[in-house]
């Protein structure tokens, strides 16, 4: 990175670099305490930033471990297309123009310039979260727009706020175009409300310090961060290795998506090339540049600097490579509501970089959020009523360690789901069932983590969908590692209509049952070197059965769950 600026001593810098770290927490805590929907305050579904004059990443305080540095491409856009001439001291623009927003439609990204007291900027402060509605053709979540325009209305980078007071004609113009009106105007200011703290807090810092100390130490900052990342890189192999894997359909078409990825490491470099992948599909399950980029960043920082708070040093490493037309790399007017493959695209880095780097790459995870919506008319209140839930998954085992159960997918690895309680209060629903998924953790000498089953029962008549991409191909293990069970959506169980899918809308009636049914990891070495005490805790535990036991791992227990040796040492010397 080429900077110049003081040098300042290294307390100060310490000091700089937790105040900023701590901005952006408190604008994470402001948007969860003033927020409207449970998607941002419960679930976490949001990416908060902080940024230098030159919009280099300071800080950040994401939700949704995919806006990790998601902010990034969408400040450059919405100040190019501004103008920072044009930007005022109490500005606030708002965008949702996925190829520059870095996001669907329902995301929109807010930003404001800092200004210190000479009136010269300073950073800028951004917010994105995910909101209920913005009027995009189907309510809930989009699966088959075939063009942006039916994904809601777009917003360049268009200001919200203009020198500290709300375009009111705009708020309306919202205000008409959504179905939950106050939800979506009070989400919007639950993220002025927190784009206002960091702003405070920026100029707070810049007054107390001096802009030359705060900018100094932000400069060694980022030059720390660009070191770690690339002594890391340097300590791994050098190589380009390719991986591909399917996305389930595109919304539209029932055929198979390409996701294929070729990375390479070529000492402190880190290069992801997409090229290899479909072009883009009819259906909406394209991806933005700037969300293809954050799927690299992740996969380079969980490499590289996984414990570290996020800066741009971190990705000064990283190049991105997917031509304008291809499935990672969105053109207008291109459908992009339905992001799976940015999600089910880390995995894909992950199964390429495992193949030079099997002791620190894990197998594959479920591969899917599990995302389940529930929305209709409340029958006692006449309003609108919407809530959702992703569901935990397995994850893949390592080299050293089973998979765990019944985490988020990693790119959610902040999020969290929605509890119980709040489900139940705010939709017609009872959660009759929330377990663990027996026999869906992948065999292997480390057993993937096995998935969850979470039954929802219609109490009244209502709607739902889910949207999961992965449930017609299997996952993949590592030396020898069997995948895991697939995800599976069931419809109306144990009845004459039961159905399993993935990805659904439907309209269900009372009494009638959701049972969503998420993936375990993919197994790491051969099953039948996992310890047969191993095994047997397993069965004990719930995690598999006598039978997969026996069949998969070679392990034979008596009636009393002890282990019969004898038959477990033939089994597994027959095979």
């Amino acid at each position: 990175m080429s900077r110049t600026a003081t040098r300042t001593d290294p307390a100060t810098v310490e000091v700089v670099r937790n105040y900023l770290h701590s901005a952006a927490n408190e604008m994470q805590r402001t948007l969860i305490r003033t927020s409207y929907n449970t998607t941002i305050y419960e679930m976490l579904d949001f990416g908060i930033s902080i940024y230098d004059a030159d919009l280099n990443l300071v800080a950040d305080s994401p939700g949704l471990t995919m806006f990790l540095g998601a902010n990034d491409y969408s400040i450059k856009k919405g100040v190019e297309y501004v103008g920072e001439e044009n930007l005022a001291p109490g500005d606030i623009v708002m965008m949702n123009y996925p190829y520059w927003s870095s996001a669907h439609t329902l995301d929109p990204c807010l930003f404001s310039p800092v200004f210190d007291e000479d009136d010269e900027i300073i950073g800028y402060t951004v917010v994105r979260a995910h909101w209920r509605d913005i009027g995009a053709k189907d309510a809930a979540y989009v699966h088959d727009s075939t063009e942006v325009y039916q994904e809601g209305i777009l917003f360049p980078g268009t200001k919200v706020y203009k020198q500290g007071e709300p375009d009111e004609e705009l708020l309306e113009l919202l205000r008409f175009n959504s179905r939950m009106p106050s939800a979506t105007l009070g989400d919007l200011n639950a993220q002025v409300a927190a784009i206002r703290i960091g702003r405070q807090r920026l100029q707070e810092l810049h007054n107390r310090h001096g802009s030359e100390t705060v900018e100094a130490a932000v400069e060694r900052v980022l030059d720390h961060g660009e070191h770690q990342a690339c002594e890391a890189l340097r300590d791994l192999p050098d190589g380009t290795w390719y991986a591909e894997d399917y996305l389930d359909d595109d919304g539209i078409n029932d055929e198979l998506v390409k996701m294929a990825v070729e990375v390479t490491i070529d000492g402190d470099e880190f290069g992801v090339d997409f090229t290899p992948s479909s072009d883009e599909v009819e259906g909406p399950v394209n991806v933005p540049i700037g969300m293809t980029e954050t799927t690299c960043k992740l996969a380079l920082k969980t490499l590289t600097t996984p414990h570290e708070p996020s800066n741009a040093g971190h990705y000064a490493p990283l190049s991105v490579t997917a031509p304008e037309g291809n499935l990672f790399h969105a053109t207008h007017p291109a459908p992009t509501f339905t992001l799976w493959p940015s999600m089910l695209g880390i995995e894909v880095i992950f199964k390429a970089l495992a193949k030079g780097l099997p002791e620190r790459l894990p197998a594959a995870s479920g591969g899917d959020l599990g995302a389940i919506m529930v929305w209709g008319t409340d029958s006692d209140s006449g309003r609108m009523f919407m809530e959702g839930c992703n569901e935990g998954i397995g994850w893949g085992a390592t080299d050293d360690h089973d998979g765990a159960n019944g985490l988020m997918h990693i790119s959610e690895t902040n999020v969290q789901n929605t509890p119980i309680e709040v489900l139940e209060h705010k939709a017609p629903v009872q959660i009759e069932q929330l377990e663990i998924r027996p026999d869906s953790g992948g065999a292997g000498r480390h057993r993937g983590g096995v998935g969850v089953q979470r039954d929802y029962r219609f109490l009244e008549d209502a709607k739902a969908l889910a949207t999961v991409k992965k449930t017609k191909t299997d996952n993949w293990g590592i030396d020898g590692g069997q995948p895991g069970a697939r995800n599976a959506v069931v419809l109306r169980p144990g009845t004459d209509d039961e159905e399993s899918t993935g990805t659904f809308r439907d309209s269900f009636t009372a009494d009638e049952v959701v049972s969503n049914r998420t993936a375990g990891g993919g197994g790491y070495g051969d099953p039948y070197e996992r310890s047969p005490e191993a095994v047997r805790a397993d069965v004990i535990d719930g995690y598999v059965s006598r039978e997969a036991a026996q069949e998969k791992y070679g392990v034979v227990l008596n009636d009393d769950d002890s282990i019969d040796h004898e038959a477990t040492r033939d089994r597994r010397a027959d095979r």
